[in-house]
């Protein structure tokens, strides 16, 4: 028996509920050539490519034993061992590129295009999101069958958002583990909402996307707004930045919602799309383990992200601007591929002879602690010693200066 083949006591997922989460397929949907610039907009499947050919697949390089081996899959790499950088197939309305391909199918497309987005669907969880969070909760009981399974205890909490507690429903039918209840923990997980240093120093605060707008009226989007004007055919200063958000977007939801590869799609370069995700990166014991088997966290993205930072990943030399657009295209921050829909973190308890490890794992996939850079599951001991000014030095009420003083935030 290998010295850390008995997974432990504790899984935390703190998986990211949205409003449009993608729908998987057995076969290979067309794929636009975009689909991996859209931010907190990006579909799951950009980041887990293999998902695309078998939406039941587990990583099993997720376990280790002990944290001596390395349990990293090449980038790219599909089940069977087969390398390359994730399928495009299907068929292809043209190249969608500089060189505008057969122009006039997509673009007769576009004048024809009629808006199938209903207003009952705004603030629900669709379809197609529900069976993410189911797969979702299949692969990790495959993965982790001896936390999340009838025999285990769990606690499940989340957001009080409606399409957050559908997603929860989602994940618990995705387990079927029996009968199962939630809780809702909206100080947890919706934290931002509470924290009066937030909503005043960040959200209402008219100068902390002041870099965001200079962007937008910078000579990158202007590049943006004039190819696209030009290839509808109209004056560049009728088409706002705003207008181009929104036919990016567009292709965005049709595929994650639609599986279609829209023809909104085309009116944008790869440079044209690496260009509105930059526009769109958001600002901002004794080592016993517990009895619990396994505790669910459902909440945002603005639960999640901040998280992440803490934890110190994803941390560039120099923070985006204005004016340094060229030099962040090696940035480690990107969010579509942190924070895609139904994005999810997880922290794995290992049972082990000299004592409990701890792993984790974004997306699926593993990640080291930046503060234990050398060890893929270090041991819990150390984890808590690198966190400790985090743990034991954090007071919210203080952070945030009170709370309660305000009425909640319902825009998000």
């Amino acid at each position: 028996m290998s010295p850390c083949s008995l997974p432990a006591h504790r899984a935390l997922l703190s998986a990211v509920c949205l409003l449009l989460l993608p729908p998987l397929s057995l076969s290979l949907p067309e794929v636009p050539h975009i689909a991996r610039f859209f931010g907190t907009k990006t579909r799951y499947e950009e980041v887990n490519r293999a998902l695309l050919l078998d939406p039941l697949w587990v990583n099993r390089t997720s376990r280790g034993s002990g944290g001596s081996a390395s349990w990293w899959r090449p980038q790219g790499e599909r089940p069977g061992g087969t390398g390359g950088g994730g399928a495009t197939g299907g068929r292809r309305r043209g190249d969608g590129g500089a060189t505008g391909g057969a122009t006039g199918d997509w673009l007769r497309e576009i004048r024809s295009w009629e808006n199938w987005y209903t207003e009952d669907m705004d603030g629900q969880l669709v379809d197609a999101g529900r069976q993410d969070l189911r797969l979702l909760a299949r692969r990790l009981q495959k993965l982790l069958p001896s936390l999340l399974s009838e025999q285990s205890s769990f606690s499940l909490k989340t957001s009080s958002k409606h399409r957050c507690v559908s997603s929860m429903e989602a994940f618990r039918e995705g387990l079927q583990v029996g009968r199962l209840s939630h809780s809702v923990d909206d100080e947890l997980l919706r934290f931002f909402e509470r924290c009066r240093g937030y909503v005043e120093g960040v959200e209402k605060n008219r100068t902390a996307l002041v870099e965001v707008h200079r962007f937008k009226k910078g000579v990158e989007m202007e590049g943006v707004r004039g190819r696209v004007a030009m290839k509808l055919g109209l004056p560049p200063h009728l088409l706002t930045p705003d207008l181009v958000e929104a036919a990016f977007f567009l292709c965005s939801y049709e595929l994650s919602i639609r599986s279609l590869n829209s023809p909104w799609c085309f009116l944008f370069t790869e440079e044209d799309a690496r260009v509105l995700e930059y526009n769109r990166t958001p600002t901002q014991s004794d080592g016993r383990p517990p009895a619990l088997t396994a505790s669910v966290l459902l909440g945002h993205a603005e639960t999640l992200l901040p998280l992440l930072s803490l934890l110190g990943l994803y941390r560039d030399p120099h923070p985006p601007t204005a004016d340094n657009y060229q030099q962040q295209h090696g940035r480690t921050f990107r969010s579509g591929l942190i924070v895609p829909y139904a994005a999810n973190l997880l922290f794995v308890l290992f049972d082990c002879q000299r004592g409990p490890r701890l792993q984790l794992l974004l997306n699926e996939k593993p990640v080291r602690f930046p503060g234990l850079p050398h060890d893929d599951a270090p041991l819990y001991r150390d984890v808590r010693a690198a966190y400790r000014p985090l743990l034991d030095g954090c007071d919210s009420a203080r952070e945030c200066e009170g709370r309660g003083g305000r009425a909640p935030n319902t825009e998000l």
